[in-house]
């Protein structure tokens, strides 16, 4: 799913003759095109859509749109590593790497603690 996301505008640069901003997702931060809010400034929040500013944004509406993401795993979905989630088992989630697990990795068996996991190996 692609989402316009809003965004706080860190630093703005002009490339090749087109207005660029590095751009603040609540954490990520990504290059977007500004050709389509050419007065935006350094400070403020625009929302964002596939790499373009389309429309100026004000902080509190900004911070709760991010905070509400966040809480409903949209960021990740929308910035995470598309080959990491296409690999992952299914049912495998965020929690897991936090846990240190491997994904797809299950916990050692109770049985395989103390004595019984030598009987087991034999």
């Amino acid at each position: 799913m692609c989402l316009a996301v809003p965004g706080k505008v860190l630093d703005i640069e002009e490339r090749d003759g087109t207005r660029m901003a590095t751009v603040d997702f609540g954490g990520v931060v990504k290059e977007v095109c500004l050709e389509y809010v050419p007065d935006l400034q350094v400070g403020e929040y625009a929302i964002v859509h596939v790499g373009f500013a389309l429309q100026r944004l004000d902080e509190e509406s900004a911070r709760q749109t991010l905070a509400l993401f966040e809480e409903l795993g949209l960021l990740q979905e929308e910035f995470g590593d598309p080959w990491e989630a296409a690999a992952a088992p299914p049912g495998w989630d965020e929690a897991d790497a936090g846990a240190g697990a491997a994904p797809g990795s299950a916990p050692a068996p109770a049985a395989a603690v103390g004595d019984g996991a030598r009987e087991a190996n034999r």
